[in-house]
């Protein structure tokens, strides 16, 4: 029998920058396995965990017999767009990433494994497919407990919605209850805020670049490795970008742009997405930071201050420092890759937070 001293064994999945195993880690667990397929995140998953246990490839290619038995195993696979596909069959070329996933809970027997992904995959196939293989299928010692968690009820400064699935085959386990609620209902903790993650970092970045510098993993070389402060970089809008930031107040979007600012598109299309062009609010959680938070027009990603008397607003979009902020990534964590790369690790990454609060709860469990 391992003991509670003992730190609980880990793999992580399509790990991506790594996110999700830092909240792990955080609370006490020992990754000994990773795998990511592209090449920049995987870079950075190495440059802060150890190049030795990722494997940096297509996991179809991770041998089964490699692979370690381990406490727990997380991850979320990317979804061939939810198609509601006809067959429910493991086996479809289709659900190849999924047959991967299970392949390795298969192999690696861990006692828990976590899955997580957007929150429509609770309506897929794939999702169907999983509750399959739990009834009478490759997982069918497992009991699975599932459900949509809201990353700012866990303390995360971001109203970021993640399909989360628990298999356990030590007894079922709950999903994780909330401790924090908006307002701090309940008599809970009150949701964090971008005031509590952003404030105090430059207003005005001096600099639109990366340093310049590369680094060598897995033979191949990579940009970085770039510390957390490197990531405090601006851009360079036009004038009319200026204007069309300038007018709108926070919690606003594109409807509070003037038409005279407004592209074609816009104007001829009164309904639609509110949040694009939008701008951040200091005392609530931000919106979802995506893979392309640095484009005003894909989201809410205005810096937010903005004062009505036009004395001191910031007409900018976050820093990518300030949008892995609002990922609960730590300051002490180091980057690989171009600013885009950087930008789609920050995106696609679970939040560090929401991470760490899964990683408490299993570890009672355990």
């Amino acid at each position: 029998m391992s003991h509670v001293t003992e730190r609980p064994t880990l793999i992580d999945l399509f790990a991506g920058c790594g996110g999700m195993t830092r909240g792990f880690v955080d609370q006490g667990y020992l990754p000994v396995q990773a795998v990511e397929w592209d090449l920049a995140a995987a870079a950075t998953y190495a440059a802060n965990f150890g190049e030795e246990h990722m494997f940096w490839g297509d996991i179809a290619d991770w041998v089964t017999d490699d692979i370690p038995q381990v406490d727990v195993v997380i991850g979320g696979p990317p979804c061939q767009g939810f198609s509601n596909l006809g067959s429910k069959d493991v086996n479809d070329p289709r659900n190849k990433l999924w047959k991967e996933y299970l392949r390795v809970v298969e192999a690696a027997r861990p006692k828990v494994f976590v899955l997580e992904n957007v929150q429509r995959f609770m309506q897929s196939s794939e999702f169907q497919l999983l509750l399959d293989e739990a009834d009478h299928g490759l997982i069918s010692e497992y009991t699975l407990s599932f459900g949509v968690l809201l990353a700012a009820d866990y303390g995360v400064a971001q109203r970021r919605p993640r399909a989360i699935v628990i298999g356990s085959r030590i007894g079922e386990i709950p999903l994780p209850q909330a401790t924090h609620s908006k307002g701090g209902i309940n008599g809970l903790a009150p949701w964090e805020t971008v005031r509590s993650r952003i404030f105090g970092l430059a207003e005005h970045p001096d600099t639109t670049e990366l340093p310049a510098s590369t680094t060598e993993v897995f033979g191949q070389t990579v940009k970085g490795i770039f510390k957390s402060k490197d990531l405090h970089f601006g851009r360079q809008p036009r004038e009319l970008s200026l204007a069309r930031y300038d007018s709108v107040p926070p919690g606003g979007g594109r409807f509070d742009v003037p038409d005279h600012l407004l592209p074609r598109c816009w104007r001829e299309k009164k309904t639609g997405t509110t949040d694009v062009m939008g701008r951040m609010r200091w005392d609530a959680p931000s919106l979802t930071i995506r893979t392309e938070f640095f484009k005003p027009e894909k989201g809410q990603y205005l810096h937010p201050q903005w004062d009505a008397a036009a004395k001191h607003r910031v007409n900018r979009v976050i820093t990518h420092l300030e949008a892995s902020r609002l990922q609960d990534v730590p300051e002490d964590f180091v980057w690989c890759g171009s600013k885009v790369e950087i930008a789609k690790q920050i995106g696609n990454a679970v939040p560090v937070g929401l991470a760490a609060a899964l990683a408490r709860h299993l570890r009672d469990h355990l």
